[in-house]
């Protein structure tokens, strides 16, 4: 998770001497964040990075004050919530359509405002915001967007930092450990910063050492970020946010453990050794520690680097599907997989006559796929071919979909409706995947229809909960789709993950077995429909039926309130009829006191209405 900036190099570093050319290479970071010069692969030129440290001087790091770093994110966190505040109190003024309007634009200048704090806060924030844009399913589009983009970029800290952790953590100076250490760091990030170095047997290494102090940085930063969440749950009817934060502090805490990385991309490594198209920086165990981290430096060009492939004649349609080869294999067949596909993260080393290799980087955003999801998802398919909710509601409750202390009948109700819009907008021409289409237009459209379940959003997030495998697998295969997109606007990708996908739900089964499965469970259906019919009539002559109005409640509330105003009403004319005959006998002092009478009752007669009008938006 770690996403290091990158910082422009001298045009002669201090160790080792660059040759003639050289190809821009990277670290256990993005590749696009990291340009030291590697002669491996002479005839590739470096490019130059979109985002570098340049603009910060070298060992002199001002960073803010923790006093500083509260009250920024405190009065940041009021601003967004009293934008709202106010926006739902003009609203009450105006119709839906300028509310849509208005919503967006506030949305979009606070996800702006949002992001601009965050960078001027910098370190642990800016992993924050980019946890929170990947786990959560609940923020708008227009924050997800500007929180996926922030580059986790903080200025470089003083060697003498460095020095000082390498020394308690592997009991040597650099120079003692290393034949040559660069003490200007080629990247930076919120925990740690990383330095090339070259191992006394002549090994090209990156080193990433965490900061001495970062831990309570961390912690403290964890604080305030708990009371901003206790706060924005006041506002905002969300009940996942506590779960949310939880997640957010393990993973942090987590990648504090340096060790949990190596082994992350020691597993990964493992399970595609033997293979050439494709290589995993290694580990060097001797000079790694929980706070350092060591590995053998890898070269190669950025994978959407496009003139860089095509002066190595690499085909772009075959890179694409070699990339999504190798993430089916991690999905479907190994359950554990990078979980950040960004083009930075993803070299391409190319050898003559030998086809392209292509380098994972960055092993802090690893993911792996529990059995019970497993098992769910093929509930879940199984359940849909077949049309059987209640094995839908099963499978969703398998992989945790349901919210603690959710309402049965609420779940059911929302499963058992939107299962009937997939079936619209699913088609199967033939038993094969690459047959089933989507059409996302009518589920974003039937988001607008629980209104018509008389369900509120409060209650929908009572209720449901995305389990945060299922958020960062979407999230994994969006960017991955993106990637592939880039390399190859024309290619099906289902061409590839077909097979793998089959296996994966199906086992050593077929289409076949799902069939005589599902027919089994039809004619099961239709066989105990008689049994269900009698069940339905012994209860009605007994009297257990019982029948559920839609909208009831509400009309009901309705009807109140309509009582109140004409009461308001009555009131409010009576008062106003006895000011008018007491002025016309010149008793002006009683007259006042009838006015008040009527402008009371109208007062109440439009809050009435106004609550009214906000019952009726809600049916």
């Amino acid at each position: 998770m770690d996403q290091p900036t990158p910082q422009r190099q001298d045009p002669v570093p201090s160790a080792p001497p660059p040759p003639a050319a050289a190809e821009p290479s990277a670290v256990l970071g993005r590749a696009s964040d990291v340009l030291p010069t590697c002669p491996d692969v002479p005839d590739v030129q470096a490019a130059t990075p979109e985002h570098t440290l340049d603009r910060y001087p070298h060992h002199r790091v001002t960073r803010p004050s923790r006093r500083f770093r509260n009250a920024r994110a405190y009065s940041t966190t009021f601003l967004v919530i009293w934008s709202y505040l106010w926006l739902r109190f003009r609203s009450r003024f105006h119709a839906e359509m300028w509310l849509e309007h208005r919503l967006r634009e506030t949305h979009l200048r606070n996800a702006r405002r949002i992001e601009r704090a965050i960078c001027e806060l910098q370190g642990l924030f800016i992993k924050v915001g980019q946890l929170i844009s990947i786990m959560t399913n609940f923020l708008p589009e227009e924050f997800r967007r500007e929180l996926e983009g922030l580059q986790d970029a903080v200025p470089p800290r003083a060697y003498a930092d460095i020095e000082r952790r390498l020394r308690e953590e592997l009991g040597h100076d650099a120079r003692e450990l290393f034949a040559s250490f660069d003490e200007k760091p080629i990247a930076s990030a919120s925990i740690g910063q990383v330095h090339f170095a070259v191992m006394r047997d002549g090994q090209k290494v990156a080193v990433k050492v965490q900061y001495p102090d970062i831990e309570q940085i961390v912690r403290s930063d964890l604080r305030t970020l708990q009371r901003i969440f206790g706060i924005v749950g006041w506002f905002v009817p969300y009940h996942g946010l506590d779960e949310i934060y939880r997640e957010v502090r393990a993973i942090v805490l987590a990648e504090l453990d340096y060790r949990a990385e190596a082994d992350n991309g020691r597993r990964i490594g493992a399970n595609f050794e033997g293979r050439t198209d494709v290589r995993f920086p290694q580990v060097v165990t001797e000079l790694s520690t929980s706070r350092v981290l060591t590995t053998h430096f890898e070269s190669g060009c950025k994978i959407t680097d496009f003139v860089a492939l095509r002066r190595k004649s690499v085909d772009r349609t075959a890179l694409a599907k070699q990339v999504v080869e190798v993430y089916c294999q991690q999905i479907f067949s190994d359950g554990i997989y990078h979980a950040d596909p960004h083009p930075g993260n993803l070299l391409v080393r190319t050898r003559e006559g030998d086809s392209p290799t292509v380098v994972f980087l960055d092993f802090g955003a690893v993911a792996e796929i529990p059995a019970k999801v497993r098992q769910g998802i093929v509930e879940l398919l199984q359940g849909a071919l077949s049309r059987d909710t209640r094995r839908i509601v099963r499978a969703m409750r398998q992989m945790g979909f349901v919210a603690r202390g959710a309402d049965d009948r609420v779940f059911e109700q929302v499963i058992e409706y939107f299962h009937e819009r997939f079936q619209q907008t699913i088609s199967l021409d033939s038993l094969n995947l690459k047959d089933i289409k989507f059409d996302p237009e009518k589920g974003l459209e039937s988001l607008a229809d629980l209104r018509k379940m008389d369900i509120s959003l409060r209650e929908l997030s009572a209720n449901f909960h995305v389990p945060k495998e299922i958020i960062v697998l979407e999230r994994t295969l969006l960017l991955l789709m993106g990637l592939c997109t880039e390399l190859d606007p024309t290619l099906n990708p289902m061409t590839v993950i077909r097979p793998y996908l089959e296996r994966f739900v199906f086992g050593d089964g077929d289409w076949s077995h799902l069939i005589v499965e599902t027919s089994k469970d039809v004619v099961m259906q239709v066989t105990a429909l008689p049994g269900e019919i009698r069940k339905f009539m012994r209860a009605a002559h007994g009297g257990e039926l019982q029948l559920r109005f839609k909208n009831l409640e509400t009309s009901s509330q309705l009807m109140y309130r309509l009582g109140h105003q004409v009461i308001f009403a009555g009131i409010g004319i009576a008062g106003a009829s006895i000011a008018v005959i007491l002025e016309g006998r010149g008793d002006f002092h009683r007259a006042a006191w009838g006015w008040w009478t009527a402008r009371i009752a109208g007062a109440m007669l439009v809050w009435s209405w106004w609550a009214s009008r906000n019952l009726l938006r809600k049916r």
